[in-house]
């Protein structure tokens, strides 16, 4: 039996919404539409997979696998291949240990990136202030 850990009231992720985490993937039954957002931290397209085109996501929890049938790549090409960050809407699909998201849907949502980087809506800038032992 797997235990999963509650999720923190408070996130700094900028998690789109309705998204499950990586660590999350095993509650939904096999062949369940959800929904994964990460970061694209790879992209794979082998010769002998005949257009299928594979995906890793990251997220704070872990790695999302994602595989894009050829005509899905088609439709959504330009988010495969530019997007940084990544929501993809599909089922999942378990063997074993593995599980995959068979994507239905591949939103960019690279844009969210830039909220990382932001400064809390209510945090002061930080005040340098000189060294005491270099004056």
């Amino acid at each position: 039996m797997r235990v999963v850990t509650p999720r923190p009231a408070q996130t700094d992720w900028p998690r789109p919404p309705s998204c499950l985490r990586a660590d999350q993937l095993r509650l939904p039954p096999d062949g369940a539409r959800i929904a994964v957002a990460g970061l694209v931290i790879l992209r794979q397209r082998p010769g002998t997979a005949k257009g299928v085109i594979f995906l890793t996501l990251e997220d704070e929890t872990g790695v999302v696998n994602v595989i894009v049938w050829r005509k899905l790549y088609e439709r959504y090409r330009r988010a495969v291949i530019a997007g940084r960050m990544l929501r993809v809407t599909g089922r999942v699909q378990g063997e074993g240990d593995v599980i995959h998201v068979i994507a239905e849907v591949i939103e960019d949502i690279s844009y969210l990136l830039d909220q990382l980087l932001a400064p809390a809506p209510d945090a002061q800038p930080e005040a340098l202030s000189p060294d005491p032992q270099t004056g």
